[in-house]
């Protein structure tokens, strides 16, 4: 049994810390003006246990860990889908209980069963979708010894993987249920995909980490992404970012088939066109033509006298 609070020995410290907690409460819901006030909301613990159940359905042996044979799999794909769609309905409730603050008008009581309903619709083509960007994937990495390290190992195959999942649930309504799975993802891989984003076939992302793709982003089939690479919108100089409420198009557009190397920035509502390449550090604001190349001026070799006296300057500063 779990010890009370009066007994700890550090119960005027929790006396105090509770007091204050209450007020920094109190303190929030007055600024919201009764707004959201939260009973049930939807749970990252939860929503990361839904989506074990969805990848081992997806894939049983490699992410499951299914051993049966033929005649025993359907039943144990059977089996991790009930266990995911009780728990995703219970979460999407959630998530409706907490919008419905916010509606005039009541919400359909089957409203987070029918959402349910129709992402079971889209399992197929997510592991389509998933299919092919590991396929991309092991074409495109030499590292690669098969497609299945890749599913079960690649960062990158990981956050892709829960990127279809979360899209199609952002599409259906479920905006924050989608939120926190992308999230998830972020979390085990650095790499942060707004589940808003629209990504076709064959999409690898190598080594991934630090890759930022935002909202409305559109990425075309067989598109490759390096580490450190962000999908960004940019507000007008000298005005203010737009509100929190304010939806539309302004991230870049890769079409199919581009490369974009590490540390590369591409912000706002440009095109990248079919088949272009874009290099390393590269800092784009711009539409870029089909079949283009672009990069940083090259890296240039200092002649002795100079290479010595930055080298004695960066020494200076302690670099």
């Amino acid at each position: 049994m779990t010890a009370s609070p009066l007994s700890s020995p550090f119960s005027a410290e929790i006396a105090g810390a509770v007091s204050a907690l209450n007020a920094a409460r109190s303190a929030w819901r007055e600024r919201q003006a009764g707004r959201h006030a939260v009973t049930r909301f939807p749970s990252p613990a939860v929503l990361a246990e839904v989506v074990e159940h969805l990848s081992a359905a997806l894939f049983p042996a490699r992410l499951g860990g299914f051993r049966g044979g033929p005649a025993r799999e359907d039943d144990f794909v059977a089996e991790h889908l009930d266990q995911a769609f009780r728990l995703l309905g219970q979460e999407i409730g959630n998530e409706l209980d907490y919008w419905q603050r916010e509606s005039d008008q009541p919400f359909d009581p089957d409203q987070a069963e029918a959402i349910v309903r129709l992402f079971a619709a889209t399992l197929p083509e997510i592991r389509a979708a998933i299919d092919a960007d590991v396929e991309a994937a092991f074409v495109g990495d030499p590292a690669a010894r098969s497609v299945d390290e890749i599913l079960v190992s690649y960062p990158g195959a990981l956050a892709i993987r829960y990127h279809r999942i979360a899209h199609e649930l952002h599409a259906l309504g479920a905006v924050i249920v989608a939120r926190i799975v992308s999230e998830l993802a972020n979390a085990r891989t650095g790499i942060d995909i707004h589940p808003g984003a629209t990504i076709g076939h064959s999409f690898f992302i190598d080594h991934g980490t630090g890759v930022v793709i935002g909202e409305t982003s559109i990425i075309g089939r067989n598109v490759r992404l390096y580490q450190h690479v962000t999908l960004g919108g940019r507000s007008p100089l000298g005005l203010a970012p737009a509100g929190p409420r304010e939806r539309f198009a302004r991230h870049p557009i890769l079409e199919d088939d581009v490369i974009v190397y590490a540390g590369a920035t591409i912000l706002g509502r440009v095109t990248i066109g079919r088949g272009s390449t874009i290099g390393g550090n590269v800092w784009l604001l711009d539409d870029v033509p089909a079949h283009s190349v672009v990069v940083q001026p090259g890296a240039q070799r200092l002649e002795d006298s100079d290479a010595h006296h930055i080298g004695a300057r960066l020494a200076e500063h302690g670099a």
